[in-house]
């Protein structure tokens, strides 16, 4: 007898495939479950084997839903995990149906990774773009399908300095976080303008502020200070993933892309987050900077589809 429950068997999500990035802890793991919990057979992406492992387990215990894997990544700030997260998913799943993006974090301090890409910028804008870049074709394929990415009210009265992107010049923990949520943006309208036609939807959600683990990584009085904050002004994490799993699952917005989502409604972001010039200029430089080709400009669905295949089909650095 199948212990499955219906809800799960029967679910809006039943045989598609979603796969979350920092799906070990807060946002990303409550979005997790409740995918699973709409029938989708649900990857978690995160830190260490052993814990993606555990999370996927409890996940699939919780849900009631047998079908949980689990990908760990040591950082996914670093090109070659980006890579080989990339690389995973295509070699395991023949259909990917949901991406969301939500892994990313806050640093206090400015941090080079070893590809000496500012951290914070790695991290929360080079790493779903080269997810969202390699996976896009298999994405394609299994139409229809969503990216969602995980961004942030933190974005308004930002500008993307193009000129220091890496933040050589001067770093500010709160500033650099604002603008890779606004650069993220950005990526998520250009995404969208490239894939139009294809039956992939890509949009950006602010989950609003949530009271889980976020930047307590910097430790000492800041992380003593984000848990107050967070305790007395946070919304619980599964308040937090409400709109994102509105947006990856809901029908009544199959065909909504390039928005960003707030409280479950279309908001028009900050002026900066629309402006499509400096949206397309980013988009060709993080693909220079991560070398991945960049997806063909939108015109008929088939020739997009076969176009972005064939860019897609590039082994991974």
């Amino acid at each position: 007898m199948n212990s499955t429950p219906t809800s799960v068997r029967n679910g809006p999500l039943a045989g598609r495939i979603a796969v979350v990035t920092g799906a070990t802890s807060g946002i990303g793991r409550e979005v997790a479950l409740g995918l699973a919990r709409n029938g989708a057979r649900t990857v978690v992406v995160g830190r260490g084997e052993v814990r993606a492992a555990e999370v996927a387990r409890q996940i699939s215990v919780t849900s009631g839903n047998p079908d949980i894997d689990s990908i760990p990544v040591t950082d996914l700030a670093l090109h070659a995990e980006m890579e080989r997260l990339s690389r995973v998913c295509l070699e395991r799943y023949p259909r990917i149906h949901v991406l969301v993006n939500n892994a990313g974090g806050y640093f206090a301090r400015r941090d080079e990774t070893a590809d000496h890409w500012e951290r914070t910028f790695a991290l929360n804008v080079l790493a779903p773009f080269v997810l969202t870049s390699r996976l896009a074709p298999r994405l394609i394929e299994s139409r229809p399908s969503r990216v969602v990415q995980i961004a942030s009210e933190a974005h308004r009265g930002h500008s993307v300095p193009f000129e220091d992107l890496q933040s050589v010049g001067k770093y500010a923990g709160f500033e650099a976080y604002g603008r890779s949520k606004l650069e993220l943006l950005l990526l998520t309208r250009e995404f969208a303008r490239r894939l139009a036609g294809t039956g992939v939807s890509v949009n950006a959600v602010h989950p609003g502020f949530v009271h889980s683990g976020f930047a307590k990584n910097n430790g000492g009085g800041f992380a003593i200070g984000m848990t107050i904050l967070g305790t007395l002004f946070g919304r619980s994490v599964r308040r937090g993933a409400v709109t994102p799993l509105f947006v990856a699952s809901d029908p009544r917005i199959e065909n909504v892309s390039g928005e960003y989502f707030s409280r479950r409604k279309v908001r028009p972001g900050s002026p900066a987050s629309r402006d499509m010039a400096s949206a397309r200029r980013l988009f060709s430089i993080c693909a220079e900077l991560a070398g991945v080709p960049e997806l063909p400009e939108a015109r008929a669905a088939d020739a997009v589809g076969a176009e972005v295949r064939g860019a897609g089909s590039a082994t991974p650095a």
